[in-house]
Order: C-alpha cells, then sequence, then structure tokens
C-alpha cells in the first residue's frame, strides 16, 4: 500500500523547484546562535503527555509481521473493527465539545 496521490508527483505537486526553494530562504539566517524570540518558544499541554503515554515503545516483532504481510500482499484488513473504532472516535470528540 502506498500513501498518496500518484498524479500528485506526476503534476509535481508537493515537489519544490530549487528556484522556490531559494526563494522560501531569501533572507532567513542560518545560524542558530541567535537568540529564539518569545514567539518561536513552544509549551505542551497536560494533555500532551498522554498523547505520547507509550513512551515510544514500538512491538519491532508486529511492525515486521505487518510489514511482511503488505509487501507478500496477505495483510487483511477488517473494515468492521475500523469503522467501529471511527464511530467510537467520533462520539468521543462530540462528547468532549458538549461537556
Amino acid at each position: 500500500m502506498k500513501i498518496g496521490n500518484p498524479l500528485d508527483k506526476a503534476l509535481g505537486v508537493g515537489a519544490r523547484t530549487d528556484a522556490a526553494q531559494s526563494a522560501t530562504n531569501a533572507g532567513k539566517t542560518s545560524s542558530t546562535d541567535e537568540p529564539v524570540g518569545q514567539s518561536a518558544k513552544v509549551t505542551l499541554s497536560a494533555a500532551s503527555s498522554f498523547l505520547g503515554a507509550n513512551d515510544g515503545v514500538v512491538d519491532a516483532a508486529k511492525v515486521s509481521r505487518v510489514k511482511e504481510a503488505i509487501d507478500n500482499g496477505t495483510y487483511q484488513v477488517n473494515p468492521e473493527v475500523i469503522a467501529d473504532k471511527l464511530i467510537s472516535n467520533a462520539k468521543e470528540l462530540l462528547q468532549g465539545r458538549q461537556g
């Protein structure tokens, strides 16, 4: 399974030419020695720690099995489970807005 639209590549969507990159970088400094302004600082909410609760733990064996199944063309998608989780997530979001 490939992510993205093959037409994007053919039409050059998302690809940056050297001229466009130069225009984007014009006027920018490459030095990181300058102090960071207040508007450039990032703060994370308490909710953000919940999103990273797995502490970056990845089941490498499972990733390998899924990758192999995709490569072999044997990966089976269960649309019912996906639909149930999408509906559940939508309900949670709606309840959060109402409450």
